[in-house]
């Protein structure tokens, strides 16, 4: 029955869960099930879902009901899959009664047999805790074909007090080594591998008693189909000289690093549950730096965390701009409930927090808009990505520039092919991209 079924997946929420997508494309793949990009045209629709923050909830649940709408035509079950089931089954179950099944972050596998019960029956399932967590090795890129996300390991145990994921994803589970070395190499000739997990420099810690994340990075590196290595989610308190000494020496191994740092004021990291301090950031920052002269250094902070001072919010623009990070995305405190600041008073008012955001991204902008000034009349190498229309050029990123979350390069040339790399002539910056001119361009 499900053979001649069309399925139609949509996907919510950070890298890490588009990488889970892929691996249930996998599946859906595997088995010679049939796949479209036309919601409209499925039969059976699966919406895997992120449940972070109440705005990807709130996000996921109306994805849901507006896949409901294509019930009126060819649309037969709607099929919700990820954190937002694995944390909220209870709370959802009876009232979205639009979705007829519910799975896990562990019930991939579990599909098929939901599925085909659900068409004999024509009950809604509940499967969400009946799988296992294993590993999944069939995948279909959702990126474009040039790079790819490989994720190294799920869960935390950091346990910082604004965040759900420990209890929805559960302890810090690596995955093996050779597992991953095999699903990097069967994805094809891939110009920027990056690498995720929740905390990707705790890789190996829990599965071999040891940190086996430079040895990983050393593995991968020794793959002809990987070019180059991106390295996002890197824990500060887990950045020593083996993992700096690799990146400065390892040629593969893009001069980037995303380190998530939430805040810069001890008391409120304290708060937070994080480990480090003010002083030991900047001391990271300026050891980093020597050791890697052009390291591009990105960083995340969250504002108006519960009982955030006037004055520690002040404390944390002037880090910003002593920092002089390549790059920062700023966040305003959501209340999650289950979690350990949910409690804490008192709460920020929402208004304060948005005015704190919007401070800190100004501030941020000023950084950056000095960094990348540096490039101006140089010449750098740029990965093509594609074309932009709206622009009327090709678009590409630097190895300062991650997808999606950093900026871009924006550069006219007689030709260019997306994955292919080209020494591009900056012109002009702003705030945050860069625009410039390959050597056989004429105007």
């Amino acid at each position: 029955m499900l053979s001649e079924k069309l399925f139609g997946v949509i996907s919510l929420g950070c890298d890490k869960n588009r990488v889970d997508t892929e691996k249930l494309l996998g599946l859906i793949k595997e088995r010679g099930y049939r796949l479209t990009d036309d919601l409209a045209s499925a039969q059976i629709v699966i919406v895997n879902t992120c449940a972070f923050l109440e705005s990807a909830r709130r996000e996921s649940i109306d994805t849901i009901l507006e896949c409901a709408d294509y019930k009126t035509g060819n649309l037969e079950k709607i099929v919700v899959t990820g954190c937002l089931p694995q944390k909220f089954i209870g709370e959802l179950f009876e009232p979205l009664s639009e979705a007829d099944i519910f799975l896990g972050i562990n019930d991939y596998k579990k599909i098929f047999e939901a599925l085909e019960n659900s068409y004999r029956t024509g009950k809604r399932e509940n499967i969400v805790g009946q799988g296992k967590d294993g590993y999944i090795k069939p995948r279909v890129l959702t990126t474009d074909e040039h790079f790819a996300y490989l994720k190294i390991a799920d869960g935390c145990y950091n346990h910082c007090t604004y965040c759900l994921i420990p209890k929805i994803r559960g302890k810090y589970r690596s995955y093996p080594m050779e597992t991953l070395l095999e699903e990097a190499e069967n994805l094809g000739e891939i110009a920027e591998l990056i690498i995720v997990a929740q905390d990707t420099t705790r890789y190996g810690e829990d599965l071999y008693g040891r940190n086996a994340f430079v040895e990983l990075l050393r593995k991968l590196s020794e793959l002809k189909n990987i070019r180059k290595i991106r390295l996002l989610y890197c824990y500060p308190d887990v950045i020593g000289d083996e993992l700096m000494d690799e990146i400065a020496n390892n040629e593969k191994i893009l001069k980037y690093i995303d380190i998530p740092l939430q805040h810069s004021e001890d008391r409120v990291l304290k708060l937070m549950n994080r480990k480090g301090t003010r002083a030991g950031y900047l001391a990271l920052f300026e050891k980093l730096r020597k050791k890697i002269p052009k390291i591009a250094i990105r960083s995340t902070f969250i504002s108006g965390f519960p009982t955030e001072t006037e004055t520690e919010f002040e404390n944390m623009l002037a880090f910003i701009k002593e920092a002089k990070l390549f790059n920062c995305g700023f966040f305003a405190y959501s209340r999650e409930p289950d979690t350990g600041a949910y409690r804490m008073k008192p709460q920020i008012h929402h208004s304060t927090k948005k005015r704190r955001v919007r401070a800190l991204y100004e501030a941020q902008a000023e950084v950056s808009y000095q960094i990348l000034s540096q490039f101006v009349g140089k010449e750098i190498e740029v990965l093509c990505d594609g074309i932009d229309y709206e622009k009327n050029c090709f678009v590409g990123r630097a190895y300062f520039n991650a997808p999606d979350i950093d900026g871009k390069v924006y550069f006219h040339a007689a030709e260019a092919m997306q994955g292919e790399t080209y020494k591009v002539m900056i012109d002009k910056n702003d705030n945050y991209d860069l625009y410039g001119r390959t050597e056989d361009y004429s105007l």
